[in-house]
């Protein structure tokens, strides 16, 4: 794999946003192929970066492009849920910034091994760490079919997502279903002919809902953002990438709770509820990436970049 092709996603906006002390220490909790690691531990001068990421492919990958700045940079693996703990395990009471990129990175999708592309067959996985239990295998069959049909539609917002779980329960009946394009076969068979001439892949919603099951992504993101606000020093900066609408509300939602979480009413002329704020936006409307790179990177075209700052 060419390290040097994978594209980090709003790598300016990320690294200005985060407004980087050179003698500060930052930690990106989604290391990934390293590049916007690279760029924040390159502004460093005495300085320190923390790069965790729970795939250790990508930590090995990684610490190849980052071996130029190795007396800058320390790799950990690890779930970013465990921030705080992590944090700990190095003696780190408070830090001047974090990244956390949501997305699942390109040489995932690209690994054919993995199973998270609904492009290509392989075995069903989507683990992100692959020394993890649970994989879409399991899911797809052994889930009943009621908690199937939940996560088609919470987590993918697939308005199929009765049929489509409905179908997955009749197939796996007569076998297992065990590869992406199998569990493909089955979602097209489950979808009226409108929805199958759509632009979208008929299989992306389905398949970003198993993801986001398999990797518990979203109780990952609301354990982390609690834990990652908290370990801010005054003036640091979190920021955060998401490539779905489910991930920006609860970026959101995190920040406003922490900026604006008072719950007395309009017209209390005083707050009596306790309420302290501790987070401010940097970035009111998410960030989302220009012409230049959307054609460069068309996969970025989702991403959506929030900024908040620790007061």
């Amino acid at each position: 794999m060419d390290i040097a092709a994978h594209k980090p996603v709003l790598l300016n906006e990320c690294v200005e946003g985060l407004n980087i002390r050179p003698e500060g220490t930052y930690v990106d909790g989604t290391l990934g192929r390293g590049g916007h690691s690279e760029a924040i531990a390159g502004r460093l001068t005495t300085g320190r970066l923390i790069g965790i990421d729970r795939d250790l492919a990508a930590i090995d990958e990684a610490g190849e492009l980052l071996r130029p700045l190795a007396e800058k940079v320390e790799l950990v693996h690890g779930n970013f849920r465990d921030i705080g703990s992590i944090l700990d395990g190095l003696g780190i009471d408070r830090v001047d910034g974090m990244l956390f990129d949501l997305g699942v990175s390109s040489p995932q999708l690209d690994d054919v091994g993995r199973g998270f592309s609904y492009r290509t067959d392989a075995p069903l996985d989507m683990r992100m760490d692959q020394t993890a239990s649970l994989t879409a295998f399991d899911v797809v069959n052994g889930w009943d079919e009621a908690e199937l049909r939940r996560i088609f539609f919470e987590y993918g917002e697939e308005r199929y997502s009765a049929r489509v779980a409905s179908a997955i329960a009749r197939e796996r009946e007569k076998r297992p279903v065990k590869t992406t394009l199998e569990l493909v076969d089955i979602i097209k068979s489950a979808m009226p002919a409108s929805a199958l001439r759509e632009k979208q892949h008929p299989a992306k919603r389905c398949f970003q809902a198993i993801r986001i099951a398999v990797n518990d992504e979203l109780g990952a993101l609301r354990e982390m953002l609690d834990a990652a606000m908290e370990r801010l020093s005054p003036g640091g900066r979190i920021a955060v990438i998401s490539f779905h609408s489910l991930e920006d509300r609860i970026v959101k939602t995190a920040i406003r709770a922490r900026e604006n979480g008072c719950t007395c009413p309009p017209e209390f002329p005083v707050c009596v509820c306790g309420f302290k704020q501790t987070m401010k936006s940097v970035t009111r409307k998410p960030v989302t990436p220009g012409k230049e790179e959307l054609e460069r990177n068309p996969r970025s075209r989702s991403a959506k970049l929030r900024i908040a700052e620790r007061i």
